[in-house]
């Protein structure tokens, strides 16, 4: 529904009422010899009333949207609304939403512009709606009561919409009109939503089957047709009541005139072939972005490099697609209070007012595409949903990583379940874990499942399965947890001390009080601040949405949802994401007993947050610090929050971004409407500061897998509200990401140059630019530095970090470099503790690459360690080995990634560390935080980057060197990290990484050959 209405809303079509002069008939491409309404179809359609007049079912809970989708189907094909028996009310005549203007282009062509709220409409109206209308607003104003009631359930509004302008059809007789537009249509049923209806839409299509029924989802995956909670209410919440603003002054034998539009429709005369097909086809699928069609079969190779354990065959594209998009739809329940079970909400709840063009008239939070002819969409949705945040929910690398952490540690399925989901399935996790609490079920007793991940609620109204994912009453837990680290899962974050004492003890925190206990208390004695990692932190009541501006229009959300936005400046704090950017894990070790959980020890696993808070980049404040207290050590020499990179909000001159923060029906700006709210409760302010959700760092590789393989992870490549008049998503997305990595995360340089004792001597120097380690987060990321020389001709004669097709390091003789690969053909293990390329400061064969990553070991092998040990000194067993298991991270034997400029020596981040309630730990996380393996090179003491030197002997070179190049290359899933996921995994979840990997086409992108080449010094003559 969402994606047409938006296409209807801001059709450019030819286009107007006229009240003076009819125009031909044979402009009405609607118009047929024939009434549309059949007498014969009264009995049908009598029988069809009752069940198109309740969505839900006796319990209250909605029917199965494609049953009730398939009722409406027959009820307006049959046009039953139109049965005079039924007793529809109906609009006067076919009428505008909005003025249609008109003017000659440059080439006297005539340009014509319809800016309606919809479509021309005639609308009807269920008796019981017209009965309320002359109950609650009635002709004479001064008789309607003071407070309207509410409409009563099962009311129907049918608005038929037609080809702009209304003077085509006008006069002519209704019942022979087809609207060509389809219809949008609400139904009453207050006890199933906050704003009390079903919306849905209704197109006469022709070329389809049933295009009107959203199971199986349509080609694009698309938000549905029909359902509770529809993008509608980001104009129809700006009604003064009950969302509707229906007027008896529209309607046949009732007193007035409806609103007239500006409407230059008397050139229509004059132009030809300019109107619409008769009858629109059934949308379709959007087609793909340049330079991102996947490959057709696998690479010879492929397979020999990434094996499956023997006899495992993976599984087709049925068991490993990921259900659409258009499914993950959880409304705010109705209440006079937003009810505990709406505390988390699905994305497309937010969309229709917080993602650009959504009301097809106003495209505040766009700018026009420097490089075509469309938008960029700005939106925080938009920007968002894009992006890895957005896609958190659908990640085949994170399944891909749940998958070896099940079959690695098979003794502890419900806390690897429970901790990952509770960041990568955020609201399904928590949402789940809140209602079975309700229910009395204790929290550790509430286990949140992959099973749920893929749930869906359709069936065929027996209760059979359709699809294999069918799951009704963990369907809604899997639409929350696909939906990815969503807009409730931030704006309700409770950070001040304030909020923390407000909000502690309610009900929707109590699971999370047992979560701080169970990861971060028990394990690491942490407290304050730190009992909120991994994702840790509480939250507020369902009714309360926090937000960075002062002074918001609360109205519109109220009636919307149910929610009432509050101004907050924690939201923008860099303790915002310290909270999931600090991940706190515990080391598993088998269980000796079942049930039994057999820690012995814990890991900070990522340290992004800390590590800018020990940079310069910290700004010493902290959102859960009384006011006006400092951090130890205060602000650092350049001072800029998480979000003053990841969540833009001025232009690099320091001017702040400016525009409405919403698209949604306003009073003084919008086409006219009757009975609407005051301006000052809907006319939106423009904002300064108004900040850009882009929240990317350089995973381009989880972006590029998404742009081939929609349909895999079942998302859209057009943004649902701004359509074909906007940038695709996912592509501003990696432009977002190739400006990161050439702007923001770091720089190289040759530093200098020298012929010494016949070898030529370049010292090149790295420096990372943003506030933490480059890479930061997930140890498995990499970079690594290629350094050429080259002679006069371009030719390579002699070369350090080079990479196959694959993305693996060889050297001169394309062999593997030692720790490239992990694995053999059988999948057994080939590599040890001691086989990785260890940190250099002079690199003097090609074999030798600077490779910037953290290397993790095991606690080794069972069988063969009685007294296992972790951390920085604890002695390593000979059967340690390498490791990306997220929960087997014991030793540490390199980390020499990029250091931030101006880190804190060792004490200082002790005391920092301290106070971020980390005093058993606070050395622990200096450590982390700092660089081990480096030897004694000064680049690690204060960080901000490292200078390396290559020393190449000329007289093995073929050639006489001219230039030299050294190059930055990111890799976020390198070879042997598939390898391991490939090799200990095992089911859907490792199965779908194994395709999209096999057949994604890096040729001519950003990551060929499985590299993102970030920076590059270019030739530099010798």
């Amino acid at each position: 529904m969402p994606s047409q209405l938006a296409r209807i809303a801001s059709l450019s079509l030819a286009l107007a009422l006229s009240a003076t002069a009819a125009l031909p008939d044979d402009l009405c491409t609607g118009y047929t010899d024939t009434v549309q309404f059949d007498p014969a179809n009264g009995a049908a359609c009598a029988a069809l009333l009752p069940e198109v007049q309740s969505p839900s079912q006796a319990d209250g809970s909605p029917k199965p949207l494609n049953v009730y989708e398939a009722k409406v189907g027959q009820f307006f094909n049959m046009y039953c609304h139109r049965d005079p028996m039924l007793g529809f009310a109906v609009d006067k005549d076919v009428r505008d939403t909005g003025p249609f203007v008109a003017y000659r282009d440059q080439d006297n062509a005539w340009v014509t512009e319809y800016h309606g709220t919809h479509a021309p409409v005639v609308i009807w109206y269920s008796p019981a709606m017209l009965d309320w209308l002359k109950a609650n607003r009635p002709a004479d104003a001064a008789a309607a009561p003071a407070d309207a009631a509410p409409v009563p359930d099962g009311a129907i509004i049918v608005k038929e919409m037609f080809t702009p302008p209304a003077s085509r059809c006008a006069g002519l007789d209704r019942e022979k009109l087809i609207p060509q537009n389809g219809i949008a249509y609400m139904v009453r049923d207050a006890g199933a939503s906050q704003d009390g209806w079903f919306w849905g839409y209704f197109g006469f299509f022709s070329g389809a089957t049933d295009p009107n029924v959203d199971w199986p989802p349509r080609a694009g995956n698309m938000p549905p047709y029909a359902g509770f909670g529809q993008y509608c209410v980001n104009c129809h919440a700006s009604a003064t009541d009950n969302s509707t603003f229906a007027s008896l002054s529209n309607i046949a034998g009732q007193p007035g005139e409806p609103l007239n539009f500006l409407s230059m429709d008397w050139m229509l005369r004059e132009v030809e072939g300019e109107t619409p097909a008769h009858v629109p086809q059934a949308p379709g699928g959007m087609a793909a972005i340049p330079n991102s069609t996947p490959l057709t079969e696998v690479p010879a190779g492929f397979t020999d490099l990434y094996p499956l354990p023997p006899g495992e065959v993976p599984l087709g594209l049925p068991e490993i697609a990921l259900p659409s998009q258009t499914y993950d739809n959880v409304w705010a329940k109705a209440g006079e209070v937003l009810p505990l079970a709406s505390e988390y909400l699905t994305s497309d709840q937010c969309a229709g007012c917080h993602d650009a063009g959504s009301t097809g008239l106003s495209f505040d939070m766009t700018m026009p595409n420097p490089h075509g002819d469309n938008l960029i969409n700005l939106s925080p949705y938009a920007t968002w949903r894009s992006s890895p945040m957005g896609l958190a929910g659908r990640d085949p690398i994170f399944f891909g990583q749940l998958a070896s952490e099940e079959q690695m540690h098979p003794d502890y399925l419900d806390l690897i379940w429970n901790t990952c989901f509770g960041c990568h399935g955020i609201m399904g996790q928590r949402q789940f874990q809140l209602d079975q609490a309700q229910a009395g079920v204790a929290c550790e007793q509430s286990v949140f499942t992959p099973d749920m991940v893929t749930a869906i609620p359709f069936d065929d109204g027996s209760g059979a399965t359709v699809g294999p994912h069918y799951d009704l009453a963990n369907a809604p837990y899997g639409a929350l947890a696909r939906d990815g680290i969503s807009c409730v899962a931030c704006h309700r974050t409770v950070l001040t001390p304030g909020d923390t004492e407000e909000y502690r003890d309610q009900p929707q925190n109590a699971c999370m009080l047992a979560r701080q206990e169970e990861l971060n208390e028990k394990i690491g004695g942490l407290t304050g601040f730190g009992k909120t990692f991994t994702g840790s932190f509480l939250v507020t009541d369902p009714a309360t949405l926090l937000g960075p501006f002062e002074t918001p229009r609360t109205t519109p959300m109220e009636h919307a949802l149910g929610i009432i936005p509050e101004h907050s400046d924690a939201i923008a704090s860099s303790e915002q994401c310290g909270t999931c950017h600090t991940v706190h894990l515990p080391v598993l070790w088998p269980a000796a007993e079942k049930g039994q959980i057999n820690v012995i020890g814990d890991t900070f696993e990522q340290t992004t947050y800390p590590e800018w808070a020990f940079s310069a980049f910290r700004t010493g404040d902290a959102a859960f610090l009384p006011e006006g207290q400092m951090l130890p050590h205060g602000a650092g020499e350049t001072p800029v929050s998480c979000a003053g990179c990841h969540l833009e909000s001025e232009s690099a001159g320091g001017v702040p971004f400016a525009s409405r923060i919403a698209s949604i029906q306003e009073r003084s700006s919008f086409p006219q409407v009757e009975n609407a709210l005051p301006a000052e409760e809907i006319d939106l302010q423009v904002r300064e500061g108004f900040a850009r959700h882009t929240l990317v760092g350089l995973n381009l590789f989880l972006i590029k897998m998404a742009q081939q393989f929609p349909d895999v992870l079942g998302i859209p490549l057009e943004d649902p509200m701004l359509v074909a008049k906007g940038m695709a998503g996912l592509e501003r997305t990696e432009l977002e990401m190739v400006a990161n990595a050439q702007v923001h995360a770091a720089a190289i340089k040759i530093a200098d140059m020298a012929v010494q004792d016949d070898a030529l001597e370049v010292t090149v120097r790295i420096d990372n630019r943003a506030g933490h380690k480059v890479p930061s987060g997930v140890s498995f990321r990499r970079l690594y530095v290629a350094f050429e020389v080259l002679d006069d001709a371009g030719a390579v004669l002699w070369q350090s970090g080079r990479v196959n097709r694959f993305g693996v390091l060889v050297g001169p003789d394309e062999t593997p470099l030692t720790g490239e690969i992990w694995y053999d053909d059988m999948c057994r293990k080939i590599v040890t503790q001691d086989d990785f390329q260890p940190h250099y400061q002079v690199i003097d064969d090609p074999r030798q690459v600077q490779i910037y990553q953290e290397i993790k070991l095991d606690p080794g092998d069972p069988a063969q360690v009685d007294n296992p040990q972790c951390g920085h000194g604890a002695p390593v067993p000979p059967s340690a080995n390498m490791t990306t298991s997220f929960l087997s991270i014991c030793h540490t034997p390199k980390d020499n990634r990029l250091m931030p400029a101006g880190t804190l020596d060792f004490d200082a981040r002790v005391e920092v560390a301290e106070a971020l309630g980390l005093a058993g730990r606070a050395e622990t996380l200096a450590t982390e935080t700092g660089a081990t393996g480096v030897g004694d090179d000064p680049d690690y003491q204060t960080g901000g980057g490292d200078t390396l030197t290559y020393r190449v002997a000329l007289d093995g070179l073929a050639g006489k060197p001219a230039n030299v190049r050294a190059t930055l290359h990111y890799q976020a899933t390198p070879p042997f990290y598939l390898q391991d996921r490939f090799c200990t995994g095992k089911g859907a979840n490792r199965d779908r990484l194994y395709y999209l990997s096999s057949l994604l086409n890096t040729a001519d992108t950003p990551i060929e050959s499985w590299s993102f080449e970030m920076v590059s010094t270019g030739d530099v003559p010798v």
